[in-house]
């Protein structure tokens, strides 16, 4: 009788629907121990029930302090090390049907989708840091290439109601270097990575690629063997890009 090797456990922030939820999916019919984490619990459960596999519901707001000590403390008493961390979690700051100009931008338009976007990545990136660094694990933060200067300088990204999602994602790039090279030698690697232009409710549904092969670009990336992937550097689909 041979022992069969515990499976990988892999947490995905706000899993609840779309691009999240089909990667939490994927995860678990490759045998991963999945966390699905949602703000709303009643969604977050119905979402974890629909995928089969081991498949368990966290609650989890990036944004509130006490839920994700929560998380981090759950964590580290249940399964001792986290293989994978997702940071999906995302939001544009754009209601939906909405375009404002610049001048209509406002403070609380900004720091609202750094709350989550960036401040949210760094919260939950350092809860569990300590499970990560236990079983040498992976981070993927996902990230759009709105978040390149490159495209940015080039006027694709046309709307200046943009300007608050673009800062953020590109602040979590410049996290993803951070931690990536400082996590080095623990055997954490950490990736930024971008799904491409994704057909959710973030975009009203707009994206040209479906859920399914935006999360598959994730968890290729998220599975990979570590020595085949370039390092800090902005992964996408078809490689890299410029930052």
């Amino acid at each position: 009788m041979t022992d069969t090797a515990p499976a990988k456990v892999a947490l995905v922030t706000g899993a609840n629907k779309g691009l999240g939820h089909e990667t939490a999916r994927q995860l678990a019919a490759l045998g991963h121990t999945v966390l699905l984490t949602a703000r709303d619990p009643a969604l977050g459960e119905a979402a974890a029930a629909g995928i089969d596999g081991d498949v368990r519901f966290l609650r989890l707001d990036v944004t509130d302090a006490d839920s994700v000590r929560a998380v981090g403390e759950h964590v580290a008493e249940h399964h001792g090390g986290l293989d994978l961390l997702v940071n999906n979690a995302g939001v544009t700051g754009i209601p939906r049907g909405t375009a404002r100009t610049l001048d209509e931008l406002t403070v609380e338009d900004l720091t609202s989708v750094l709350d989550t976007n960036f401040t949210g990545v760094f919260a939950v990136t350092q809860a569990l840091l300590p499970a990560l660094r236990k079983a040498s694990g992976r981070v993927i933060n996902v990230t759009s290439s709105l978040a390149t200067f490159e495209r940015v300088a080039t006027g694709a990204a046309q709307r200046p109601d943009l300007l608050p999602y673009c800062a953020s994602k590109a602040a979590m790039n410049m996290a993803s270097v951070f931690y990536a090279g400082a996590l080095a030698e623990s055997g954490v690697t950490v990736y930024a990575v971008s799904p491409g232009f994704v057909a959710t409710d973030l975009n009203n549904f707009t994206g040209p690629k479906s859920v399914e092969e935006g999360a598959a670009v994730i968890v290729r990336y998220a599975t990979a063997d570590a020595a085949t992937l370039p390092d800090r550097r902005f992964l996408t689909e078809t490689g890299t890009i410029p930052w």
